[in-house]
C-alpha cells in the first residue's frame, strides 16, 4: 500500500526538494557486518543463508519509512514494505537473472516462498526469471559472494526519480579474531536518507543477526 506524504506536514520536505530537484545527490558506503552468529545458527538449524540475508536486510529497511519513499503519479509517499529484487546466478552461462519474493514478517514463510520461486523460475533465462512485472515497491538487493570488497557503489543512468536503497553484500571472510565478516554496501538517495538512517539500520540489522534464532 502506498501512503501519500503531505509536504506541508513533512519535516524533510525542503531537504527532499533540494537533493531531488536542485542538487540531485546519492551516496554509497560500505561497512563490515559481523555474521558469525548467523552462520552458527544456520549450521544448527539448516536454513539457507541467502534468503536469511534478504529477509534481514528487508526487515530492517522496512522499519524506517525513509527507505520506502517513492513517487507515484507525481505524488511523493512511501510503501508499507519493500520487496527484495535480487539476482539468480546461472553457472552454465555465467549470466544472472532477476527475481523477487514478497516480504513476509515470518522468516519461515519468506524462505518457503523464496525456495518456491527458485523451484519454479530458477532455471528460466533472460533478465527477468518470473513472468510478471516486478512490483512498484521492489528494491535491488544482492550479493557478490566471490569478492571481499572494501567499497562498492551503484551508479544509475536512469533519469527517472528513484529513491529506494540498493544493497550489495560481498564474500564472507574470517578475521584474525575468528569472527566472520561480510562487506555490505548501501547506495542511498540523499533526498530521502541521511547517515542517521543508515546508523539506525545497521544497529538494528546487527542486533537481529546476533539474535536470529528468535525468528525461527
Amino acid at each position: 500500500m502506498f501512503h501519500e506524504i503531505n509536504p506541508a506536514e513533512w519535516a524533510r520536505a525542503q531537504t527532499f526538494y533540494y537533493f531531488s530537484k536542485m542538487a540531485p545527490t546519492s551516496y554509497s558506503m560500505t561497512v563490515s557486518v559481523d555474521v558469525t552468529h548467523l552462520l552458527q545458527v544456520r549450521k544448527q538449524y539448516g536454513f539457507k543463508f541467502f534468503p536469511a540475508y534478504l529477509w534481514l536486510v528487508t526487515k530492517n529497511l522496512n522499519a524506517q519509512a525513509e527507505f520506502k519513499i517513492a513517487e507515484q503519479d507525481g505524488k511523493v509517499g512511501y510503501f508499507d514494505t519493500l520487496t527484495p529484487f535480487y539476482a539468480t546466478w546461472h553457472a552454465d552461462t555465467e549470466v544472472f537473472s532477476m527475481m523477487w519474493t514478497e516480504y513476509n514478517d515470518s522468516f519461515a514463510e519468506f524462505e518457503h516462498n523464496y525456495i518456491d520461486n527458485q523451484n519454479k523460475y530458477g532455471d528460466v533465462r533472460g533478465f527477468l526469471s518470473q513472468p510478471q512485472t516486478p512490483p512498484a515497491n521492489a528494491y535491488t538487493v544482492s550479493e557478490i559472494p566471490w569478492v571481499d570488497f572494501e567499497h562498492f557503489a551503484v551508479h544509475s543512468h536512469n533519469a527517472q526519480p528513484y529513491y529506494f536503497p540498493s544493497v550489495e553484500a560481498g564474500k564472507i571472510t574470517v578475521d584474525g579474531n575468528g569472527r566472520s565478516k561480510m562487506p555490505l554496501s548501501l547506495t542511498c538517495h540523499h533526498a530521502t536518507t541521511d547517515g542517521w538512517h543508515i546508523k539506525k539500520f545497521l544497529d538494528s540489522l546487527q542486533s537481529d543477526i546476533d539474535s536470529f534464532e528468535k525468528y525461527l
